[in-house]
């Protein structure tokens, strides 16, 4: 005779890399607070990037979970990846089960022999949102907590040409410090939006990294005094809510098509990266302590680059390592 699922429990305690919620659903910016932010952040700050499942399975074989899923309305380079639900633990993957978007659907992932912690990534491609889970032949318990790691940037940080969910540099850098890793990416934007910085004052954190700058070459484009002025302002305002939090800043990694080419106002990713570097540093000297600059241009190979600017899993993996190394050396983290 087979052993039955349990209970339906209720997702919340079980979810990690949450910032806000909308209801039942993981938000990557205030929902009080949206009307100022730029619109391409807010359409990013709908989808559950980071946002996974963690849990213990005390005689458990398998975990099923009740999901609700949708494609969402931002498209993206990872829309033509398959991503499925896949299993990790502290060794590394473990299994992934594909699914198609539904209204409202159950899954089963089989368990390994222990009781873990485990970890579930969900395909961020299809927005799922959690609506329940139950072990199959024992409880599933919530995992420990963990310090909480609050990552603010742009695709890059996001995840953009990792080729799963748990491949991308924030992914990596977590799993190697054990923390509580919120990803708060925004591709296309991560300009040094104000407005992000009050809502990253606001929000509980051990530890910040921020990682914005690119995107200030041409999509928006900068000069070097505006992005050092930028940078000094978004700090203040980070700082306000955070004045002692631990806080890596690490300036625009390597952009071959963008290092000594002018942008409209006439500055070079070289220029852009050296004035964000420099109001870091500045502050530093000035007595902020708990703050640190990592910089970003010896971080990547050209072979680390899927497309001239996105890592590719090599070169998120080289980044994640080089983050989570930075924040011990800081000590930053334990």
């Amino acid at each position: 005779m087979g052993v039955h699922a349990g209970e339906w429990l209720d997702p919340v305690p079980f979810l990690r890399g949450v910032a806000w919620r909308d209801g039942g659903r993981a938000l990557r910016a205030d929902p009080a607070d949206t009307e100022r932010l730029p619109w391409d952040t807010g359409e990013r700050a709908t989808l559950p990037i980071g946002v996974r499942l963690e849990f213990t399975a005390p005689r458990a074989h398998a975990v099923e979970i009740s999901y609700r899923a949708t494609v969402p309305g931002p498209t993206d380079a990872l829309r033509d990846l398959a991503h499925g639900f896949a299993l990790w633990n502290r060794s590394g993957p473990l299994s992934e089960v594909f699914t198609e978007p539904a209204p409202e659907a159950v899954l089963r992932i089989e368990l390994p022999p222990g009781s873990g912690p485990f970890t579930i990534h969900p395909p961020e491609t299809q927005s799922p949102l959690i609506l329940g889970l139950r072990g199959v032949g024992g409880p599933l318990l919530p995992a420990p907590a963990a310090p909480r790691w609050v990552v603010h940037g742009d695709s890059i940080t996001e995840g953009w040409w990792s080729t799963r969910p748990a491949h991308g540099w924030t992914a990596v850098a977590g799993r190697a410090l054990g923390v509580d890793t919120v990803n708060l990416g925004y591709a296309g934007a991560a300009r040094g939006e104000l407005v992000v910085a009050e809502q990253l004052a606001s929000l509980p954190a051990d530890v910040l990294t921020l990682a914005f700058g690119t995107n200030c070459w041409s999509r928006v484009p900068f000069s070097a005094p505006l992005l050092y002025e930028t940078t000094r302002a978004f700090l203040e305002l980070v700082r306000q809510g955070h004045p002692q939090t631990p806080l890596l800043l690490v300036s625009p990694v390597l952009r071959p098509g963008a290092e000594a080419v002018p942008n409209k106002l006439g500055a070079t990713l070289a220029e852009l990266r050296a004035a964000m570097e420099r109001a870091v540093r500045e502050r530093i000297l000035a007595g902020d302590r708990r703050l640190a600059v990592l910089p970003g241009l010896p971080l990547l190979r050209p072979e680390h680059l899927a497309d001239g600017l996105h890592p590719n899993d090599a070169g998120h993996a080289a980044l994640g390592a080089a983050v989570a190394r930075s924040l011990r050396e800081e000590g930053f983290v334990g």
